[in-house]
Protein backbone atom coordinates (compact mmCIF):
# COMPACT_ATOMS: atom_id res chain seq x y z
CA UNK A 1 0.00 0.00 0.00
CA UNK A 2 1.40 3.57 -0.68
CA UNK A 3 1.13 4.50 2.80
CA UNK A 4 3.93 2.35 3.40
CA UNK A 5 6.13 3.45 0.54
CA UNK A 6 7.47 6.71 2.53
CA UNK A 7 9.75 4.95 5.03
CA UNK A 8 11.09 2.30 2.17
CA UNK A 9 12.02 5.37 -0.09
CA UNK A 10 13.50 7.47 2.70
CA UNK A 11 15.76 3.91 3.84
CA UNK A 12 16.59 3.41 0.17
CA UNK A 13 17.57 6.96 -0.90
CA UNK A 14 19.46 7.99 2.45
CA UNK A 15 21.31 4.45 1.50
CA UNK A 16 22.42 5.80 -1.53
CA UNK A 17 22.86 9.35 -0.79
CA UNK A 18 24.73 8.19 2.49
CA UNK A 19 27.35 6.62 0.21
CA UNK A 20 28.22 10.32 -1.40
CA UNK A 21 31.15 12.06 0.44
CA UNK A 22 29.87 15.00 2.74
CA UNK A 23 30.52 18.32 2.16
CA UNK A 24 33.46 19.75 4.32
CA UNK A 25 35.85 22.23 4.54
CA UNK A 26 38.84 22.05 1.73
CA UNK A 27 41.88 20.90 4.05
CA UNK A 28 45.20 23.06 4.41
CA UNK A 29 47.97 22.77 1.81
CA UNK A 30 49.93 19.26 2.84
CA UNK A 31 53.62 20.05 4.53
CA UNK A 32 56.71 18.24 2.32
CA UNK A 33 56.47 15.05 3.17
CA UNK A 34 59.70 14.36 5.27
CA UNK A 35 61.83 11.49 4.54
CA UNK A 36 60.99 8.10 6.27
CA UNK A 37 62.37 7.42 9.77
CA UNK A 38 65.46 4.75 10.30
CA UNK A 39 63.44 1.18 9.57
CA UNK A 40 60.67 2.97 8.47
CA UNK A 41 59.07 2.03 4.34
CA UNK A 42 58.14 5.19 1.98
CA UNK A 43 54.73 3.95 1.60
CA UNK A 44 51.66 2.46 3.19
CA UNK A 45 52.12 -1.28 4.12
CA UNK A 46 49.23 -3.73 3.65
CA UNK A 47 48.03 -4.25 7.22
CA UNK A 48 47.96 0.31 6.66
CA UNK A 49 45.47 -0.04 3.49
CA UNK A 50 43.71 -2.75 5.62
CA UNK A 51 43.13 -0.64 8.89
CA UNK A 52 42.20 2.28 6.53
CA UNK A 53 39.59 0.52 4.55
CA UNK A 54 38.54 -1.07 8.12
CA UNK A 55 37.60 2.24 9.49
CA UNK A 56 36.34 3.81 5.88
CA UNK A 57 33.89 0.73 6.00
CA UNK A 58 33.22 1.47 9.19
CA UNK A 59 32.16 4.57 9.17
CA UNK A 60 29.78 3.73 6.13
CA UNK A 61 28.11 1.00 8.21
CA UNK A 62 27.76 3.23 10.89
CA UNK A 63 26.73 6.25 8.87
CA UNK A 64 23.69 3.77 7.15
CA UNK A 65 22.31 2.42 10.43
CA UNK A 66 21.68 5.93 11.69
CA UNK A 67 19.73 6.76 8.43
CA UNK A 68 17.94 3.50 9.04
CA UNK A 69 17.44 4.50 12.41
CA UNK A 70 15.95 7.92 11.45
CA UNK A 71 13.53 6.32 9.09
CA UNK A 72 12.54 3.83 11.85
CA UNK A 73 11.97 6.77 14.07
CA UNK A 74 10.00 8.62 11.80
CA UNK A 75 7.84 5.46 11.47
CA UNK A 76 7.33 4.51 15.04
CA UNK A 77 5.96 8.16 15.15
CA UNK A 78 3.50 8.05 12.48
CA UNK A 79 2.15 4.68 14.06
CA UNK A 80 1.79 6.66 17.50
CA UNK A 81 -0.42 9.21 15.71
CA UNK A 82 -2.12 6.91 13.84
CA UNK A 83 -3.17 4.84 16.83
CA UNK A 84 -3.85 7.36 19.60
CA UNK A 85 -6.47 9.16 16.56
CA UNK A 86 -7.94 5.46 16.56
CA UNK A 87 -8.28 5.82 20.29
CA UNK A 88 -9.90 9.55 19.74
CA UNK A 89 -12.51 7.62 16.76
CA UNK A 90 -13.66 4.90 19.27
CA UNK A 91 -14.32 7.04 22.18
CA UNK A 92 -16.30 9.52 19.75
CA UNK A 93 -18.11 5.85 18.69
CA UNK A 94 -18.51 5.03 21.88
CA UNK A 95 -19.98 8.78 22.54
CA UNK A 96 -22.55 8.26 19.63
CA UNK A 97 -23.89 4.98 20.36
CA UNK A 98 -24.47 6.50 24.14
CA UNK A 99 -26.31 8.99 23.22
CA UNK A 100 -28.40 6.74 20.77
CA UNK A 101 -29.50 4.31 23.40
CA UNK A 102 -30.07 7.33 26.03
CA UNK A 103 -32.28 8.31 23.16
CA UNK A 104 -34.20 4.82 22.47
CA UNK A 105 -34.71 4.45 26.41
CA UNK A 106 -36.17 7.98 27.03
CA UNK A 107 -38.64 6.73 23.99
CA UNK A 108 -38.80 2.96 25.14
CA UNK A 109 -39.87 4.83 28.49
CA UNK A 110 -42.28 6.74 27.20
CA UNK A 111 -43.96 3.80 25.31
CA UNK A 112 -43.83 1.82 28.24
CA UNK A 113 -46.03 5.20 30.17
CA UNK A 114 -48.67 4.99 27.38
CA UNK A 115 -49.34 1.47 27.30
CA UNK A 116 -49.65 0.61 31.14
CA UNK A 117 -51.94 4.43 30.94
CA UNK A 118 -54.06 2.50 28.24
CA UNK A 119 -53.73 -0.92 30.11
CA UNK A 120 -54.81 0.95 33.37
CA UNK A 121 -58.33 2.66 31.66
CA UNK A 122 -58.79 -0.88 29.11
CA UNK A 123 -58.57 -2.80 32.96
CA UNK A 124 -61.12 0.19 34.77
CA UNK A 125 -63.66 -0.65 31.75
CA UNK A 126 -63.69 -4.03 32.37
CA UNK A 127 -64.09 -3.70 36.10
CA UNK A 128 -66.86 -1.18 35.43
CA UNK A 129 -68.48 -3.98 33.37
CA UNK A 130 -67.83 -6.15 36.12
CA UNK A 131 -69.70 -4.01 38.34
CA UNK A 132 -72.69 -3.55 35.72
CA UNK A 133 -73.06 -6.99 35.07
CA UNK A 134 -73.37 -8.34 38.37
CA UNK A 135 -76.12 -6.06 39.42
CA UNK A 136 -78.08 -7.48 36.03
CA UNK A 137 -76.98 -10.74 36.98
CA UNK A 138 -74.47 -12.17 34.98
CA UNK A 139 -73.53 -15.67 33.39
CA UNK A 140 -70.64 -16.53 31.29
CA UNK A 141 -70.08 -12.98 30.81
CA UNK A 142 -69.15 -12.25 34.58
CA UNK A 143 -67.22 -15.24 34.79
CA UNK A 144 -64.97 -14.54 32.17
CA UNK A 145 -64.86 -11.01 33.65
CA UNK A 146 -63.78 -12.53 36.65
CA UNK A 147 -61.07 -14.52 35.11
CA UNK A 148 -59.25 -11.47 33.46
CA UNK A 149 -59.63 -9.42 36.99
CA UNK A 150 -58.48 -12.58 38.93
CA UNK A 151 -55.29 -13.03 36.84
CA UNK A 152 -51.99 -11.92 38.74
CA UNK A 153 -50.27 -9.57 36.17
CA UNK A 154 -50.71 -8.83 32.20
CA UNK A 155 -49.29 -12.08 31.32
CA UNK A 156 -51.64 -14.36 33.02
CA UNK A 157 -54.04 -12.22 31.61
CA UNK A 158 -53.19 -12.81 28.06
CA UNK A 159 -53.58 -16.32 28.82
CA UNK A 160 -56.89 -16.32 30.19
CA UNK A 161 -58.00 -14.50 26.31
CA UNK A 162 -59.60 -17.81 25.45
CA UNK A 163 -62.34 -17.53 28.08
CA UNK A 164 -63.01 -14.28 26.44
CA UNK A 165 -64.87 -15.96 23.11
CA UNK A 166 -68.11 -17.26 25.51
CA UNK A 167 -69.11 -13.63 26.28
CA UNK A 168 -71.38 -10.65 24.20
CA UNK A 169 -69.80 -8.98 21.31
CA UNK A 170 -69.18 -5.71 24.18
CA UNK A 171 -68.28 -8.18 26.42
CA UNK A 172 -65.73 -9.36 24.49
CA UNK A 173 -64.53 -5.53 23.14
CA UNK A 174 -63.90 -4.83 26.54
CA UNK A 175 -62.10 -7.63 27.65
CA UNK A 176 -60.47 -8.27 24.20
CA UNK A 177 -59.17 -4.30 24.83
CA UNK A 178 -57.79 -5.10 28.56
CA UNK A 179 -55.76 -8.47 26.97
CA UNK A 180 -54.68 -6.67 24.53
CA UNK A 181 -52.66 -3.55 26.31
CA UNK A 182 -51.97 -5.52 28.98
CA UNK A 183 -50.11 -7.66 26.85
CA UNK A 184 -48.97 -4.63 25.16
CA UNK A 185 -47.86 -3.33 28.44
CA UNK A 186 -45.68 -5.97 29.60
CA UNK A 187 -44.14 -5.77 25.72
CA UNK A 188 -43.38 -2.34 26.25
CA UNK A 189 -41.82 -2.39 29.82
CA UNK A 190 -39.24 -5.26 28.46
CA UNK A 191 -38.85 -2.67 25.82
CA UNK A 192 -37.99 -0.31 28.35
CA UNK A 193 -35.79 -2.22 30.73
CA UNK A 194 -33.80 -3.71 27.76
CA UNK A 195 -33.38 0.29 26.84
CA UNK A 196 -32.37 1.29 30.00
CA UNK A 197 -30.04 -2.03 30.03
CA UNK A 198 -28.32 -1.19 26.44
CA UNK A 199 -28.10 2.65 27.84
CA UNK A 200 -26.08 1.77 30.88
CA UNK A 201 -23.71 -0.47 29.11
CA UNK A 202 -23.13 1.82 26.25
CA UNK A 203 -22.37 4.36 29.48
CA UNK A 204 -19.78 1.39 30.97
CA UNK A 205 -18.30 1.59 27.33
CA UNK A 206 -17.81 5.46 26.76
CA UNK A 207 -15.77 5.12 30.20
CA UNK A 208 -13.98 2.42 28.90
CA UNK A 209 -13.04 4.19 25.82
CA UNK A 210 -12.20 7.18 27.46
CA UNK A 211 -9.40 6.00 29.34
CA UNK A 212 -8.03 4.03 26.38
CA UNK A 213 -8.05 6.95 24.62
CA UNK A 214 -6.34 9.08 27.43
CA UNK A 215 -3.85 6.11 27.96
CA UNK A 216 -3.11 6.11 24.01
CA UNK A 217 -2.77 9.80 24.31
CA UNK A 218 -0.60 9.87 26.65
CA UNK A 219 1.61 7.23 25.16
CA UNK A 220 1.92 9.01 22.20
CA UNK A 221 3.08 11.87 24.01
CA UNK A 222 5.79 10.56 25.91
CA UNK A 223 6.71 8.66 22.35
CA UNK A 224 7.02 12.08 20.60
CA UNK A 225 9.43 13.60 22.94
CA UNK A 226 11.13 10.11 22.81
CA UNK A 227 11.81 10.74 19.09
CA UNK A 228 12.31 14.15 18.92
CA UNK A 229 15.23 13.60 21.38
CA UNK A 230 16.66 10.63 19.59
CA UNK A 231 15.94 12.55 15.92
CA UNK A 232 18.48 14.85 17.85
CA UNK A 233 21.28 12.23 19.15
CA UNK A 234 21.04 10.53 15.47
CA UNK A 235 22.02 13.79 13.83
CA UNK A 236 24.83 14.31 15.86
CA UNK A 237 26.05 11.10 15.57
CA UNK A 238 25.83 11.47 11.76
CA UNK A 239 27.27 14.59 11.77
CA UNK A 240 30.27 13.26 13.81
CA UNK A 241 30.07 10.13 11.51
CA UNK A 242 30.77 12.18 9.15
CA UNK A 243 32.28 15.27 10.19
CA UNK A 244 29.81 18.00 9.41
CA UNK A 245 27.43 19.83 11.68
CA UNK A 246 24.07 18.89 13.06
CA UNK A 247 22.48 21.67 11.26
CA UNK A 248 23.57 20.10 8.10
CA UNK A 249 22.79 16.75 8.64
CA UNK A 250 19.20 17.89 9.79
CA UNK A 251 18.54 19.82 6.40
CA UNK A 252 20.09 17.26 4.57
CA UNK A 253 17.60 14.67 6.38
CA UNK A 254 15.13 16.93 5.31
CA UNK A 255 15.65 17.32 2.12
CA UNK A 256 15.79 13.54 1.96
CA UNK A 257 12.19 13.10 3.79
CA UNK A 258 10.52 15.63 1.37
CA UNK A 259 11.93 13.79 -1.96
CA UNK A 260 10.89 10.50 0.05
CA UNK A 261 7.38 12.36 0.72
CA UNK A 262 6.89 13.30 -3.06
CA UNK A 263 7.62 9.96 -4.48
CA UNK A 264 5.25 8.24 -2.44
CA UNK A 265 2.66 10.86 -2.95
CA UNK A 266 3.10 9.86 -6.78
CA UNK A 267 3.09 6.40 -5.64
CA UNK A 268 -0.15 7.04 -3.85
CA UNK A 269 -1.62 9.20 -6.15
CA UNK A 270 -1.34 6.81 -8.94
CA UNK A 271 -3.11 3.74 -6.70
CA UNK A 272 -5.91 6.25 -6.70
CA UNK A 273 -5.87 6.87 -10.62
CA UNK A 274 -6.24 3.24 -10.86
CA UNK A 275 -8.53 2.12 -8.19
CA UNK A 276 -10.83 4.45 -9.64
CA UNK A 277 -10.57 3.41 -13.20
CA UNK A 278 -11.15 -0.16 -12.40
CA UNK A 279 -14.41 1.22 -10.57
CA UNK A 280 -15.43 3.07 -13.41
CA UNK A 281 -14.87 -0.14 -15.54
CA UNK A 282 -16.61 -2.29 -13.09
CA UNK A 283 -19.88 -0.09 -13.25
CA UNK A 284 -19.97 -0.44 -16.60
CA UNK A 285 -20.16 -3.88 -16.79
CA UNK A 286 -22.80 -4.22 -14.53
CA UNK A 287 -26.34 -4.29 -16.15
CA UNK A 288 -27.29 -1.18 -16.38
CA UNK A 289 -29.88 -0.55 -13.01
CA UNK A 290 -31.83 2.47 -11.88
CA UNK A 291 -29.14 4.00 -9.71
CA UNK A 292 -30.02 4.84 -5.79
CA UNK A 293 -31.04 8.30 -5.37
CA UNK A 294 -28.47 10.74 -5.22
CA UNK A 295 -28.74 12.87 -2.00
CA UNK A 296 -28.98 16.46 -2.30
CA UNK A 297 -25.85 18.58 -2.97
CA UNK A 298 -25.10 22.26 -3.44
CA UNK A 299 -21.98 24.00 -4.49
CA UNK A 300 -22.72 27.09 -2.21
CA UNK A 301 -23.22 24.25 0.75
CA UNK A 302 -19.82 23.09 -0.16
CA UNK A 303 -17.80 25.91 -0.89
CA UNK A 304 -19.53 27.23 3.02
CA UNK A 305 -17.94 23.75 4.39
CA UNK A 306 -14.73 24.50 2.51
CA UNK A 307 -14.24 28.16 3.86
CA UNK A 308 -15.27 26.90 7.19
CA UNK A 309 -12.17 24.57 7.26
CA UNK A 310 -9.80 26.89 5.88
CA UNK A 311 -10.83 29.35 8.77
CA UNK A 312 -9.77 27.00 11.34
CA UNK A 313 -6.27 26.06 10.05
CA UNK A 314 -3.80 27.03 13.34
CA UNK A 315 -6.27 25.88 15.30
CA UNK A 316 -5.50 23.15 18.39
CA UNK A 317 -6.24 19.33 17.83
CA UNK A 318 -8.52 18.93 20.53
CA UNK A 319 -10.26 15.58 21.15
CA UNK A 320 -13.63 15.46 20.72
CA UNK A 321 -13.58 19.02 20.04
CA UNK A 322 -16.63 20.32 18.39
CA UNK A 323 -15.14 24.18 18.90
CA UNK A 324 -14.45 26.62 18.93
CA UNK A 325 -11.26 26.62 20.55
CA UNK A 326 -10.47 23.40 18.60
CA UNK A 327 -11.05 20.21 16.96
CA UNK A 328 -10.51 16.72 16.23
CA UNK A 329 -10.76 15.38 12.72
CA UNK A 330 -14.47 14.39 12.55
CA UNK A 331 -15.48 17.24 14.64
CA UNK A 332 -13.53 19.60 11.83
CA UNK A 333 -15.64 17.98 9.15
CA UNK A 334 -18.78 17.46 11.11
CA UNK A 335 -18.96 21.63 12.29
CA UNK A 336 -17.66 22.43 8.69
CA UNK A 337 -20.80 20.52 7.01
CA UNK A 338 -22.94 22.13 9.59
CA UNK A 339 -22.28 25.50 8.15
CA UNK A 340 -22.76 23.75 4.36
CA UNK A 341 -26.33 22.83 5.80
CA UNK A 342 -25.50 19.20 6.31
CA UNK A 343 -26.20 17.23 9.68
CA UNK A 344 -23.27 14.77 10.07
CA UNK A 345 -22.79 12.68 13.64
CA UNK A 346 -19.42 13.10 15.40
CA UNK A 347 -17.35 9.93 14.37
CA UNK A 348 -15.74 9.72 11.03
CA UNK A 349 -17.05 5.60 10.38
CA UNK A 350 -20.76 7.43 10.23
CA UNK A 351 -19.88 10.16 8.18
CA UNK A 352 -19.01 7.94 5.45
CA UNK A 353 -22.37 5.52 6.09
CA UNK A 354 -23.90 9.51 5.55
CA UNK A 355 -22.36 10.39 2.27
CA UNK A 356 -22.48 9.04 -0.83
CA UNK A 357 -19.72 7.60 -2.02
CA UNK A 358 -17.60 8.70 -4.86
CA UNK A 359 -13.70 7.98 -6.14
CA UNK A 360 -10.72 9.67 -6.67
CA UNK A 361 -11.86 11.21 -10.33
CA UNK A 362 -14.94 12.36 -8.66
CA UNK A 363 -14.08 14.31 -5.73
CA UNK A 364 -15.27 17.88 -5.43
CA UNK A 365 -14.53 20.56 -3.29
CA UNK A 366 -16.26 19.52 -0.14
CA UNK A 367 -16.25 15.71 -0.57
CA UNK A 368 -14.72 13.80 2.66
CA UNK A 369 -12.07 11.32 2.56
CA UNK A 370 -10.57 8.16 4.55
CA UNK A 371 -8.47 6.23 5.96
CA UNK A 372 -8.62 2.49 7.96
CA UNK A 373 -5.86 0.46 8.96
CA UNK A 374 -7.72 -2.74 8.02
CA UNK A 375 -9.68 -1.88 4.56
CA UNK A 376 -13.24 -1.73 6.55
CA UNK A 377 -15.79 1.56 6.77
CA UNK A 378 -16.61 0.00 10.13
CA UNK A 379 -12.76 1.06 11.36
CA UNK A 380 -11.98 4.34 9.71
CA UNK A 381 -10.24 6.54 11.88
CA UNK A 382 -9.22 9.29 10.57
CA UNK A 383 -11.13 12.10 7.65
CA UNK A 384 -9.98 15.08 5.95
CA UNK A 385 -12.16 17.86 3.83
CA UNK A 386 -10.69 18.09 0.27
CA UNK A 387 -9.91 21.16 -0.73
CA UNK A 388 -8.79 21.19 -4.52
CA UNK A 389 -5.37 19.98 -6.11
CA UNK A 390 -5.09 17.35 -4.27
CA UNK A 391 -4.82 18.97 -1.03
CA UNK A 392 -6.92 18.67 2.28
CA UNK A 393 -7.90 20.50 5.23
CA UNK A 394 -7.46 17.83 8.51
CA UNK A 395 -6.92 18.00 12.23
CA UNK A 396 -4.20 15.52 12.14
CA UNK A 397 -3.42 14.50 15.61
CA UNK A 398 -2.92 15.17 18.88
CA UNK A 399 -0.10 17.98 19.60
CA UNK A 400 -0.70 19.41 15.79
CA UNK A 401 -2.40 22.36 14.93
CA UNK A 402 -5.44 22.14 12.38
CA UNK A 403 -3.45 22.62 9.24
CA UNK A 404 -3.88 22.18 4.81
CA UNK A 405 -2.23 18.96 3.68
CA UNK A 406 -1.47 16.75 0.75
CA UNK A 407 -4.29 14.81 -0.05
CA UNK A 408 -1.03 11.33 0.06
CA UNK A 409 0.30 12.97 3.26
CA UNK A 410 -1.11 8.73 4.67
CA UNK A 411 -0.77 7.62 1.57
CA UNK A 412 -4.01 6.33 -0.60
CA UNK A 413 -7.52 7.26 0.75
CA UNK A 414 -9.21 4.51 1.32
CA UNK A 415 -12.93 6.13 0.77
CA UNK A 416 -14.05 9.07 -0.76
CA UNK A 417 -17.62 10.34 -0.16
CA UNK A 418 -19.73 13.66 -0.47
CA UNK A 419 -22.17 14.52 2.42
Amino acid sequence: MARRLLPTLLLSLTGLLGLLPAAQAAPADPEPAAGPARGETPYPSTDDIDRARARADGKAASVTALEAALTSARADLDRAGRSAEQAVEAYNGAQLALTRARTEETAAAGRAATAEAARAAAVEDAAQLAAETYRQGGGAELSAINALLAARGPREAGDRAAVISVVSRRTRQILDAATDTAAEAARASAAARAATGAAERAATEVGAAKARAEQRLAAQRTEVAAADRRREQLLAELAAARDTTVELERRRREALEEIAAREAAAAARAAAEQAAREAEAAAAARPAAQPPPARPWSAEGAAAAVAFAKSKIGLPYVWGGEGPAGYDCSGLTMMAWRTGGKQLNHFAADQYAQSTPVTYRQLRPGDLVFWTETGRAADIHHVGLYIGDDQMVEAPRAGMPIKQASLWIMGTPDYYARP
